[in-house]
This record gives C-alpha cells, structure tokens and sequence, in this order.
C-alpha cells in the first residue's frame, strides 16, 4: 500500500494549487492523508471537492507559537496518520509532473527489499514571479526526498522541507528516480503573494525585516541565472495556470549585479561541465 500525505491552511487566501498537488499524486496512491489546519477560508471545502474516496481528511489546529517547526509537526502529524509501507509527500505548492508518477512507482516495487533505501528523491522546477521563469542557482535545491518509508522512524525536518531518521536526526539514504516536482511557492498572483508574505511574519519571525522590505518594492527581486521555461506543465495544474492567465503577477526588480552573485555563475559552469553542484546542502545522503 502507498500513502500520500501532505499539509495545507488557507489554501484559497493563498491561493495554493491544493487540488493540483493532490490529484497528482492519486494515481499512484492508495490514499491521500491532508492534513487541514483551522482556516480564515473554505481550506477544508475545497480539498473535500475532490471528491475521492482515497483522500482522508484530518481537522486540526496549529500551533503556531512553534514558528516554523508548526510545518513539521503537521506533517509529522499526517504521515503518522498513513496506513501504507511508503509514503509520497507532496506540499501544497507543488504539483508532481504525470510521467513521474509510474518512476516512483517503479521505484518503490524494486527498492522495497533493499534496507538501505529509505527515501527516494525527486528533481525540481522552481517557478520565479511567473509560469514561465525557472530560478535555476544553488540557493533554490534541485532535489529533496519526496517519497519514504514509513514506520522506519523517519521524521519530517524543521520547516519540512525534507527528513531525518532516529533520535539522533541522521539524514535519510535516498536514491534518485528521475521524478519531476514543480514548484509554484513564488509564481503565484500579486494578491497571493501578498498573503504569503503576511504568513511569513508569523512562520518565520526572524524574517521580518526583508520580508518588510519585500512588501514596499512590490516585486520580486532579480536574481541571476533566471532561465525560461519551454516545457509542458503538469496535466493536473495546466487548468490552474489558465484560470490565472489575466491575473497580474509580481514583476521582477531591475537587474543588480553584487559581488556575490559571482559564486552562483561559477557554480553553475561548474554544474554544466561536471554534473555536480559544490557546496550544495542536501538533507540526505545517496546510497
């Protein structure tokens, strides 16, 4: 049995592509656990709408005197709530691209037996002020484990955006399948981001200062190696994207050279000569 879970709030005040997200993981799953945190909006209407019987609902109320550790123990919460030997987490901006599903599928048949696979990883598209711009340097990771076994002790990380396993917090032994996630946290409409960055005061306090910064320049900074994007979305999120096509999106600042960003080109010359990207943070370790 496979599992999904994944967490959400206020998903149509942030406007999250919720249903998008779930829906690509139902084909490969036996159930779908959402954990759906009290909302200001019809959070839990709209994820009900789905209408499958796969999907299962959790009512809960978060803490958010925890910062930014309330994401992990929601989804801590979630995935304790799944009944299946793997579990396929997804988070309410992302949508897993079809021709991945049958990858981890065939992925989990064959390293089922192997103890050493505890989760399998997926690569990412990060999607910057738009549905047509990629935010391709280091700062923004290229893969993280979206699939794991369950009932091995493996917990959801800090502000969840990977796993750790066991007291000690060890990083999760994962394999690369060759799965596609897209990332839609910031190509998202004005309003929208709008709203995400008033939740940024209360998840990430200590952020308060740039994110006060961010809300008076009214856009989204320029950053280098921003790259267009030529192929195809995910069939489950294309009917989203169209219902935003008149909607203004946030313009990216005017170009600013630092002298920082020269570690980014290099890293990326790096990238296209050898394969490998230096100094990149991984929350796990490949086996």
């Amino acid at each position: 049995m496979i599992s999904g879970f994944t967490i959400v709030r206020n998903a149509l005040k942030l406007d999250y592509p919720i249903v998008p997200a779930i829906r690509s993981i139902l084909d490969i799953c036996d159930e779908v656990v959402v954990n759906v945190g009290k909302s200001d909006d019809d959070t839990r209407d709209l994820v009900a709408s789905i209408g499958d019987a796969r999907v299962r609902i959790l009512d809960t109320v978060w803490d958010f005197s925890r910062q930014s550790l309330v994401l992990s123990i929601e989804t801590q919460r979630a995935m304790d709530a799944c009944r299946g030997r793997w579990g396929v987490y997804i988070q309410a901006d992302e949508v897993l691209h079809e021709r991945g599903a049958p990858l981890l599928k065939q992925r989990i048949a064959e390293w089922d037996d192997d103890a050493r696979v505890e989760g399998l990883l997926v690569r990412y598209r990060h999607f910057w002020g738009n549905f047509e711009t990629l935010a391709t340097t280091r700062r923004y990771y290229r893969r993280e484990v979206r699939c794991v076994r369950l009932g091995r002790d493996v917990r959801s990380f800090q502000d969840a955006q990977g796993f750790r396993v066991g007291p000690e917090l060890r990083r999760i032994r994962a394999r690369e399948t060759g799965a596609e996630m897209f990332h839609y946290g910031w190509a998202r409409p004005v309003r929208a981001i709008g709203e995400k960055y008033e939740a940024s005061k209360t998840i990430f306090p200590w952020s308060g200062e740039r994110v006060a910064a961010a809300q008076v320049r009214r856009t989204l900074g320029w950053m280098p190696l921003l790259r267009r994007f030529t192929g195809t979305h995910p069939r489950a999120v294309q009917e989203w994207i169209a219902a935003r096509a008149q909607a203004p999106m946030p313009a990216l600042g005017p170009k600013r050279f630092r002298l920082g960003f020269v570690r980014y080109y290099l890293s990326d010359w790096i990238e296209r000569l050898t394969g490998a990207r230096v100094f990149e943070y991984r929350n796990y370790v490949e086996v």
